[in-house]
């Protein structure tokens, strides 16, 4: 019974000593991680990336819990991998590697409820998406199910939903790209720039009504921003003298509705400069299709005179002077 106790003691005691050791080991680990992370860190900043990555693979290789470190790793990578050489083994092999720590510290990050990790977190899934655009991997089949994800994660960033209906619109899937803008705007209807966005894909598309009405809605929302009537006024413009197509009815009104818009800016902001080229810009195109000469001459020299005042405010804002 004494050397069977004896030995059971012993026992228990070389486990205790293996714990100890472990948990010690974990300790150097963790130190000497720490220590590769910010010889890491100043390589990085140096912009030496590749110092940077092999100290940054060394440090999750001693702490594979160090959760950060994957994204600089990632980014070491990707700042290393150059497009002129695509193709190449060695540089493509640069590339998967961003990829790979890029989502590992997605995964690993978005866990942590420290909002520096989601942070982080949510800049390594924007660096995985922009990896998988067309100048780097080019693949949108597997950039999709991230910026989807992403949207789940915060429904409240419009700029996510933004990269998603791109990604739709340049693979010709336009339906979901409008959808995809709705949502944004369902989710952000204060934001200016999910109209904007929504017009702009619009315009894109040859649907100039629902551009206008896009960008209406969005100044009915902010009816006291002379910058949202003054993007009316221009796209008025732009389609007046750039279509061809339209019809010299449809031109007038285009014009004169671009004139109204103008004037609402101006009416908010009477010293709006880019308001005043646009307006005389427009009073021309009208004054191009005025059959009579007198009333045509008129529109020009209130055009010219438009111009004169922007010209005034743009040298007075070059040189400092506030009215």
């Amino acid at each position: 019974m004494r050397s069977l106790s004896g030995a059971s003691l012993t026992g228990v005691a070389m486990l205790t000593l293996g714990i100890v050791a472990a948990s010690g080991c974990a300790k150097v680990g963790q130190l000497q991680a720490m220590k590769n992370f910010k010889a890491a860190n100043q390589a990085y900043q140096q912009q030496d990336y590749k110092k940077s990555a092999g100290l940054y693979e060394d440090t999750v290789a001693a702490d594979p819990n160090l959760s950060q470190a994957y994204f600089f790793l990632g980014n070491s990578y990707d700042n290393l991998y150059k497009p002129s050489k695509k193709g190449e083994a060695a540089n493509d092999q640069l590339l998967t590697k961003a990829v790979e720590n890029y989502q590992k510290a997605a995964d690993k990050l978005t866990a942590s409820a420290d909002p520096k990790d989601k942070a982080l977190a949510k800049l390594s899934l924007q660096y995985l998406v922009a990896a998988y655009g067309p100048e780097k991997l080019n693949d949108p089949v597997k950039a999709e199910p991230v910026l989807q994800n992403m949207i789940r994660e915060d429904p409240g960033d419009p700029a996510v939903y933004f990269q998603l209906a791109k990604l739709y619109e340049d693979a010709g899937v336009y339906e979901e790209a409008e959808r995809i803008l709705i949502a944004a705007k369902t989710n952000r209807p204060a934001d200016p720039s999910v109209y904007t966005t929504l017009a702009g894909y619009y315009n894109r598309q040859g649907h100039f009504d629902k551009t206008i009405e896009a960008l209406e809605e969005r100044a009915s929302k902010e009816p006291n921003n002379p910058e949202a009537f003054h993007t009316i006024a221009v796209y008025y413009w732009d389609e007046a003298y750039r279509d061809f197509k339209l019809k010299e009815a449809e031109k007038r009104a285009f014009v004169q509705k671009g004139v109204e818009a103008v004037d609402r800016a101006l009416q908010i902001k009477a010293d709006y400069m880019e308001a005043l080229v646009y307006k005389n810009l427009l009073l021309r195109l009208e004054a191009n299709m005025e059959k009579d000469h007198d009333k045509a001459m008129a529109l020009v020299k209130q055009a010219d005179q438009l111009r004169d005042k922007a010209e005034e405010l743009r040298k007075k804002k070059a040189a400092g002077v506030t009215s």
